[in-house]
């Protein structure tokens, strides 16, 4: 796809978030018209002062006009100062906005975008390509209206003192527009392979750093680090190509420059030795500054236009994600109340790629209070249920009801509220375990914590750690055992004090004086609330009021656990008599 030159629609949007700012906006601009002005008076003055007064020998008019050009200069320090500052703060203010509008879309996603996209590539959308928005106010727009406010008083500066000088500057001008369009247009396409490269490199990188241990564990650290270097490679190749534009860009922007100011020197002085009144020493003094200040923005305004489109290719992948509208629909108007907790399924059907369905049209029901376990072979659609019941996913048909209400219309917040869920691979992050446990919830006091883990028996645990509950757990708890964390887990769901709970393979993969802290942990947090168990053990769920079995997405059979067992070549009771035969 062709990148346009300059995206007009995407700059006005970038625009709108200056609204609320509008006063320093507006203050932004009118420093910048001032610094141009004050600019602009010095190589004037200069020329006053060489003709009027040192080709006089005025020595008071001299030094009137040198205190004259130190207040100008002091001005144009001033506007240069609040011109910068307030440029860089409004900047830094609008990203605030913009991060603070991604992150919170952001998690309003549904799980399925999670699914597809990559995490690095959200988090370099977040973090660096919305630092590069920054720059469009900081070195950018602001700095390129400086700049061409800068060229134009200038340009009338230099007209009005020697307009038949100005027209060898003015001839060389069109040249190195034309020069600057083009390396505008090809540096804007090599900032967008640079920006896509540094992206799949931030993936690379956080996907191996996540998974370092399967890594080493497969003996894969030279192969990934061929990858990377295939990967560090295409990235530099990617910055080379912008180097290399600027190294042809700028000596040429510099032979320009220096071959018109040559001329006006060569052209000047001819026709100052020859008598002619066609110009004076104070206009070649002044035209030796006023060019530079004349082709330096013109040169610089091509690397400042880099820096706005480098922003605006961040902003257009920033706004992508803003528009992308992959959320659970929130529609309902229900604020859940404290559930009696009875659930049913009608004849729910869902496929996470369409036309695979993954649950075929299953009917099911829980009883307010029962405590129901799922059990069925890897992919037969049980946790699949649970995601569902969260609503992290959109069922294709059929309806979903909790106290005979259809869930869809309870609010997304309340009705998540009432439903706590343990996994089998418990987050933690990287804080302490009390934070972990409350998620800075303000309404759980400390002592319903410690009430809390003394009843489900991990108090012990926990004081036994450096700092208790104060211990911090590092980036995903690695700090922890693999049972500690579902313990943590296990309290998180209790003190949330939750009206149905799920443990999702929460006893599996751990030791057994964990397995024991479980079991009690889950015979008192079941206790008096609706409760969903998938599990693997079938040992740990002989107790509950009724199994449900899955296979290939559908339930193929349910009863108790003396009913399944008593049906003979029934699927649960070969899934049992394999597992104990295994074990014995």
């Amino acid at each position: 796809m062709k990148a346009k030159a300059f995206d007009t629609g995407l700059f006005k949007r970038i625009l709108k978030y200056t609204k609320p700012y509008k006063w320093r906006y507006y203050g932004v601009i009118v420093f910048a018209i001032s610094l141009s002005i004050f600019a602009a008076l010095r190589p004037y003055l200069l020329k006053q002062t060489v003709d009027g007064y040192i080709k006089t020998h005025d020595k008071y008019g001299l030094l009137m006009y040198i205190i004259l050009m130190g207040v100008v200069l002091l001005m144009e320090v001033f506007s240069q100062f609040y011109f910068v500052y307030w440029a860089n703060w409004l900047g830094q203010d609008i990203v605030k906005d913009i991060r603070n509008k991604l992150f919170k879309h952001i998690l309003s996603f549904r799980m399925k975008y999670f699914d597809l996209v990559p995490v690095g590539q959200l988090v370099t959308r977040s973090v660096s390509d919305i630092e590069s928005i920054a720059r469009i106010f900081s070195q950018g727009l602001f700095m390129i209206i400086s700049d061409l406010m800068k060229m134009l008083v200038v340009l009338l500066f230099m007209f009005y003192m020697n307009w038949k000088l100005t027209w060898i500057v003015i001839v060389a001008m069109p040249i190195l527009v034309y020069v600057t369009r083009i390396f505008q247009r090809k540096m804007q396409v090599a900032f967008e392979e640079v920006r896509t490269q540094i992206a799949n490199m931030n993936s690379f990188v956080q996907e191996r750093v996540t998974g370092m241990k399967i890594v080493q564990l497969f003996n894969r650290e030279k192969i990934e680090a061929e990858n990377f270097r295939a990967i560090n490679d295409k990235h530099r190749v990617a910055w080379i190509k912008t180097i290399l534009y600027n190294s042809i860009f700028f000596p040429i922007a510099d032979i320009i420059s220096s071959i018109t100011l040559g001329l006006v020197v060569v052209f000047g002085g001819f026709k100052i030795l020859n008598g002619d009144n066609f110009t004076t020493f104070g206009d070649l003094f002044s035209y030796t500054m006023f060019i530079g200040m004349l082709f330096n923005p013109l040169r610089q305004i091509a690397d400042k236009f880099n820096e706005m489109q480098l922003g605006m290719i961040a902003a257009n992948r920033v706004f992508d994600i803003i528009d992308t509208q992959d959320h659970i629909q929130d529609t309902g108007t229900i604020e859940a109340p404290v559930f009696d907790g009875s659930i049913e399924f009608k004849q729910v059907r869902f496929s996470y790629i369409s036309e695979e369905e993954v649950i075929k049209g299953i009917d099911l029901s829980v009883a307010s209070g029962q405590t129901v376990a799922i059990v069925g072979s890897t992919g037969a659609g049980k946790s699949t249920i649970i995601n569902l019941l969260n609503r992290f996913y959109e069922i294709n048909s059929g309806t979903i009801c909790i106290d005979g209400e259809n869930i869809e219309n309870y609010t997304l917040a309340s009705l998540r509220k009432q439903i706590a869920v343990v996994l089998q691979d418990v987050f933690l992050f990287a804080d302490t375990i009390y934070n972990n446990i409350t998620l800075h919830n303000p309404r759980i006091t400390r002592e319903q914590v410690l009430d809390a883990a003394k009843k489900i028996g991990v108090h012990d645990f926990i004081m036994s750690l450096p700092d208790n509950y104060d211990f911090d757990v590092k980036e995903r708890g690695v700090m922890l055992s693999s049972g500690q964390r579902q313990l943590i887990a296990f309290l998180r769901s209790y003190v949330s004090n939750p009206s149905i709970l799920i443990l999702d393979e929460a006893t599996s993969s751990i030791d057994t004086y964990s397995e024991e802290l479980i079991q009690r942990a889950t015979e008192t947090i079941t206790k008096g609330r609706t409760s969903i168990i998938i599990a693997h053990r079938l040992a740990t769920i002989v107790n509950a009021d009724k199994i449900i079995v899955m296979d290939k997405g559908l339930i193929v059979e349910q009863g108790t656990h003396q009913e399944l067992l008593a049906k003979t070549d029934g699927y649960y009771k070969n899934l049992y008599d394999s597992q104990f035969s295994v074990a014995n």
